[in-house]
């Protein structure tokens, strides 16, 4: 089992490679319940965005570890009356064993994990998605049975989901290509990382073009055009990414055995067409179930479950 014994998980570029093996090992040994394990503690639940599949499956990994959940909404908790980060940080600290947060900004989290002893965990900020992309790796190697000498190509939004799939893939030495408009390009500095993580072994490329991005790739993935907080934006964003839709179109030029991947939700006949994913290369639903044997995994590996 993974030791991360008592760490954070804010960022996946805290991980080292062998370290996201064992998570994904771990991951597909307790989805076919190779292995059973128990960890008695208690996980709160602080999101201050709404979540379907994070919050249910966070909830449904704890429990089957035999530990328990609060879930800390802050519209009843002090947080939402204007409660200092570091005040409830310190708090918390206090009661549970670990913490997931989904928030806005990447700085709230890392004051939270400043402030509090125990392990905080990142279950989405507007920079990354790291829980997210755990299962999306699983899914992939279920599938292919392996992650290196594959290409995985983003198309869309530069967005926090496009900044931790870079990491990922280069932590498993899997190639990546980011395909957004002008303007909408991932996070600088994750790019940097990512690239120095890849160490040349593999290649993380950016572009503009998404059929030069989608030619030959084993996968192909996207997100809603609007994150949580810029659906203001949809109407004027979606004329600029309506050629990053995928369609039958841009899949026919992926490799013949290619598969679809979209994190949900899905906006159906924007980002990504009806036809496309309910078709046969689609794993959505098996990339979801996934965030729960992932996120068990994870979970596992931070609280010290034990076997039974």
């Amino acid at each position: 089992m993974a030791a991360l014994n008592g760490r954070d998980l804010l960022t996946l570029a805290e991980l080292s490679s062998p370290e996201v093996q064992e998570l994904l090992h771990l991951a597909t040994q307790l989805k076919s319940q190779q292995l059973n394990l128990r960890c008695h503690k208690i996980l709160g639940l602080l999101f201050s965005k709404a979540s379907t599949r994070t919050r249910v499956s966070f909830t449904v990994a704890m429990y089957q570890l035999g530990g328990q959940v609060i879930d800390l909404n802050p519209n009843v908790t002090q947080v939402s009356r204007g409660e200092p980060v570091q005040d409830t940080a310190r708090v918390l600290d206090r009661y549970l064993d670990a913490l997931a947060i989904r928030t806005f900004a990447q700085d709230e989290l890392e004051t939270f994990a400043k402030y509090a002893q125990i392990p905080v965990i990142n279950a989405l900020t507007d920079l990354e998605h790291p829980c997210q992309i755990l299962a999306d790796l699983m899914t992939i190697q279920e599938h292919f049975g392996q992650l290196t000498n594959l290409t995985l190509t983003y198309v869309g939004d530069g967005n926090n989901v496009a900044n931790s799939l870079m990491l990922g893939c280069a932590l498993v030495g899997m190639n990546v290509r980011i395909a957004t408009p002008n303007g909408y390009e991932p996070n600088v500095t994750v790019v940097e990382k990512a690239r120095a993580i890849a160490n040349n072994k593999t290649q993380v490329t950016i572009l503009k073009d998404p059929y030069a991005a989608t030619e030959g790739t084993h996968v192909i993935y996207t997100d809603v055009w609007a994150s949580m907080g810029q659906e203001s934006q949809a109407s004027d964003r979606n004329p600029i990414f309506q050629p990053y839709q995928i369609n039958t179109q841009l899949l026919s030029l992926a490799d013949k055995d290619a598969i679809v991947l979209h994190c949900l939700p899905a906006h159906r006949g924007e980002e990504i067409t009806n036809e496309v994913i309910e078709g046969s290369q689609s794993l959505v639903w098996e990339q979801a179930e996934n965030r729960m044997h992932a996120q068990k995994a994870l979970l596992a590996s931070i609280l010290g479950a034990e076997e039974f």
